[in-house]
């Protein structure tokens, strides 16, 4: 998509009435004032605007209008009323009171102690849970404590885990974990599985963290033809160049198959996304995707306003394009966002074949709005620090497809064992194994059938803001 900011701004000042700012830095921000930032702000690019009656433009007069703002007490408060129907369609839009820490996390920056962990509903469908380790980040605090995955952890703080109370358990900078042994007890079957306390624990800081997405790179010989492996945990734009220098390498050992691991990645930037697609597929040119804005701002857009293209080049520079015409893509429940949009993009094009566990369902985008006449960040009041990270958009593939809520589902569904995760990136690891037994058998291997046990919260809940997927 060309860079339609400009005129994407230009339609939104033209529908609001702003106001001008002075120098405020010694005048805090009323609430008043905040709680209009918020209504203009969504009046102008929310996705959902059409179907929240007070953001229509003729909702309010004058008098009407003041009344509806002082009636929240907080900007946080107003945001909240206005999101369409939060717990089920729009999950993910945010407000922050901090917007430095919001675009430190765009770039990879977050407080962590480098454990990254799933957690999982008991395998007996009650409301205790337990976590898994899904990596640690070299040279973390993690990493020092002798954190490493496949550890299993049923409580915090000597408290054991649940629905309730995990949130706020593991919301602190310190916190000691209390360790077990998770027990397949040699099935398939889940309802036989046992989690028993082992008596161990590690207690974890957190610090400022940045997180290389480019986690675990790595090259096989299958069937005499050398196959690429990228495990990639977020779509992290100060990486990008990292990125294509990893595709340089699978370029220079000549790789035939490309295993990409996403089971943990949560998404990001919808830039990078297409910059990995087209390094796998090239495509150079073809539709990656279209955007579906609120209908407001889709009447003013045009046709070329709307599509993404695969790329060959970023920022000038050239792309290292594999021009593959099939990927093998690992997935889990915490795949999302932009990592379903490559999933859902690439589809059109070559042949994905599609291995783990059905995926998030977030196929909706958002933008970082700021308290500006224009919402960007070089004129934002300098009072204070809210911005908002609202939906905009949703992405379609080349032919049509999106809404896919209720996730994208693998050709192979494979959930990862929670007695026995294996090393990522070795060919024992049982996710890459499957694949790697796919090409070397062209696809005619089956699984056994295990019931995936479900998720209920993972690290990025413990960042301040989960972004998902943004342009």
């Amino acid at each position: 998509m060309k860079n339609c900011w400009n005129f994407l701004i230009a339609i939104a000042i033209s529908t609001v009435l702003m106001g001008c700012f002075e120098d405020l830095d010694d005048n805090p921000t009323s609430t008043r004032d905040l709680n209009d930032f918020v209504w203009r702000g969504l009046n102008s690019f929310y996705l959902y605007k059409d179907v929240v009656p007070d953001l229509a433009n003729n909702r309010f007069d004058e008098g009407s209008y003041e009344a509806f703002l002082n009636n929240f007490q907080s900007p946080e408060d107003l945001f909240d009323y206005l999101k369409y129907q939060p717990q089920t369609v729009d999950r993910f839009s945010w407000i922050t009171s901090n917007y430095i820490q919001l675009e430190q996390q765009l770039n990879g920056t977050t407080m962590n102690n480098g454990m990254d962990f799933g957690l999982m509903r008991y395998p007996n469908g009650s409301n205790s849970v337990f976590g898994y380790v899904g990596y640690v980040l070299p040279n973390s605090n993690a990493s020092a404590q002798g954190v490493s995955r496949g550890l299993i952890f049923y409580g915090v703080d000597g408290t054991a885990l649940n629905t309730s109370n995990f949130s706020s358990l593991l919301s602190n900078s310190n916190y000691t974990i209390n360790l077990a042994i998770y027990d397949d007890n040699g099935t398939p079957e889940t309802s036989d599985d046992t989690i028993t306390p082992n008596g161990q624990s590690i207690t974890l800081n957190k610090s400022s963290t940045t997180e290389n997405p480019i986690f675990k790179t790595a090259i096989f010989n299958v069937a005499n033809a050398n196959v690429g492996y990228l495990m990639y945990n977020g779509f992290t734009r100060d990486f990008d160049a990292q990125l294509n220098t990893v595709f340089g390498d699978f370029l220079a050992n000549n790789i035939q198959n490309l295993v990409l691991d996403l089971r943990y990645n949560s998404g990001g930037s919808v830039n990078t996304a297409i910059l990995l697609s087209s390094m796998i597929a090239g495509k150079t040119g073809s539709v990656f995707s279209t955007e579906q804005w609120n209908s407001e701002i889709q009447t003013q857009l045009s046709t070329e306003q709307i599509t993404n293209y695969f790329t060959n080049t970023d920022g000038g520079s050239a792309l290292n394009i594999l021009n593959l015409n099939k990927v093998y893509i690992l997935t889990s429940k915490r795949s999302a966002s932009a990592s379903e949009l490559v999933i859902n993009c690439l589809i059109p094009y070559i042949d994905v074949v599609h291995i783990g566990t059905e995926t998030a369902g977030k196929f909706q985008a958002s933008i970082t709005l700021y308290d500006a006449p224009d919402f960007k960040r070089t004129n934002a009041n300098p009072a204070h620090l809210y911005a908002m990270q609202p939906l905009v958009l949703k992405s379609l593939n080349a032919v049509g497809t999106t809404d896919y809520s209720q996730g994208l589902f693998p050709d192979f569904t494979l959930p990862e064992n929670y007695s026995n995760m294996g090393i990522l990136g070795t060919e024992t690891e049982p996710l890459l194994a499957a694949a790697l037994q796919l090409i070397s058998d062209e696809g005619r291997m089956s699984f056994p059938s295990i019931k995936s046990l479900d998720l209920v919260g993972d690290k990025s809940d413990f960042v301040p803001f989960s972004v998902g997927m943004y342009k």
